[in-house]
C-alpha cells in the first residue's frame, strides 16, 4: 500500500520550528458522537471526513486517513508539534460540528461527546494502522465500538475508569 508522504512542506505560518528540530509524531485520535440522534449516514460521514482533513492540513498537521462509523471517528495524522493534541481535538470537533450543523442533515443539533483517545505510533506501524482505520466497516462486523475502544486502552496500557468512558450505543 502506498501511503502518502507524512510530512510534505507544511504551511510556515502554522509550523514555525527552530533550526535543528525534527519530529515525526503519528497520532490516532478516536472520539464519539454525542447522542444516538446525531449519528451520521455513510454519505454524510465521507463529507465530514473530507472537511476534517482540510481543517487538519490548514493547521499544519498532515491528515493521513479519517474513517469511522455512525457513532465514532478515527483520525490518523502527523501532528504539528507546535499545536497540542488537546487543542487539535477541540478545534477539530468544533469545526466539524459547525460544518455538520450547517448542512442541516439532522433534526437536532449535532455534537461530539466530551473526551477522546489519542494513541501514538511509530512509522513502522503506519501501514497496519492505516488499513485498520480504512477497514472500519469490516472490523465492526465483529466488534462493537465499546470493545474496540477498551481494547485500544488495554493495548496501550492506559488506566481508565469505566464510568468516564464514552456513552456507547449498542
Amino acid at each position: 500500500m502506498n501511503i502518502p508522504s507524512l510530512f510534505p512542506k507544511l504551511n510556515r505560518k502554522h509550523h514555525v520550528m527552530k533550526p535543528g528540530v525534527f519530529t515525526q509524531l503519528i497520532i490516532q485520535l478516536v472520539f464519539a458522537v454525542k447522542s444516538r440522534k446525531g449519528m451520521l449516514r455513510k454519505e454524510q460521514r465521507e463529507k465530514v471526513y473530507s472537511h476534517m482533513a482540510v481543517h487538519l492540513n490548514n493547521k499544519g498537521h498532515k491528515s493521513i486517513i479519517i474513517n469511522g462509523m455512525s457513532d465514532h471517528v478515527h483520525v490518523l495524522l502527523g501532528l504539528n508539534p507546535t499545536i497540542s493534541i488537546s487543542d487539535t481535538v477541540r478545534d477539530l470537533k468544533r469545526s466539524s460540528s459547525l460544518f455538520i450543523n450547517e448542512q442541516n442533515w439532522l433534526a437536532g443539533k449535532f455534537g461530539w461527546q466530551d473526551g477522546y483517545g489519542a494513541f501514538s505510533y511509530s512509522k513502522s506501524d503506519l501501514d497496519k494502522v492505516f488499513r485498520y482505520i480504512q477497514n472500519q466497516e469490516q472490523h465492526h462486523q465483529k466488534f462493537n465500538f465499546r470493545k474496540e475502544y477498551t481494547e485500544l486502552l488495554r493495548k496501550f496500557e492506559i488506566e481508565h475508569d469505566e464510568r468516564f468512558l464514552f456513552e456507547f450505543f449498542e
